[in-house]
């Protein structure tokens, strides 16, 4: 276990299972949540390195979310990648996210970014 916790956050299961080996490749320890309410609940009992977000998920946006995140002081070291294929909300809620990607979204580009945005984060503490 690498000791990096990430947590993806899609209600696609296909596109879930793909964002998370992703991840994984990336040396992230990786759970799944498929809705908003859940991954809320997981938000109030882990602190992850890292959520892969959806915007347009079941029972609670994605935009909520990262509304929760980013007011969160627990979570203020947590870093987001938003993966959407709306891209006007996405343009809305860009300055609050660490990246935004639209889908699609490629399986090397996420792991690479998903490398590349948690070192950066590490590197300027």
């Amino acid at each position: 276990m690498s000791g990096k916790f990430a947590l993806v956050i899609e209600d696609d299961r296909d596109e879930a299972h793909l964002f998370a080996r992703a991840v994984e490749m990336a040396e992230f320890d990786v759970e799944v949540v498929y809705s908003g309410d859940t991954a809320l609940a997981r938000l109030a009992a882990a602190v992850p390195d890292l959520v892969v977000l959806d915007l347009h998920i079941p029972r609670t946006s994605g935009t909520q979310i990262l509304h929760h995140i980013r007011g969160n002081a627990r979570l203020q070291r947590t870093r987001v990648i938003v993966v959407t294929g709306d891209p006007q909300t996405a343009e809305r809620i860009r300055d609050e996210a660490d990246l935004v990607l639209i889908k699609p979204v490629g399986f090397d580009q996420l792991r690479n970014l998903a490398e590349r945005v948690t070192s950066t984060a590490s590197s300027s503490e």
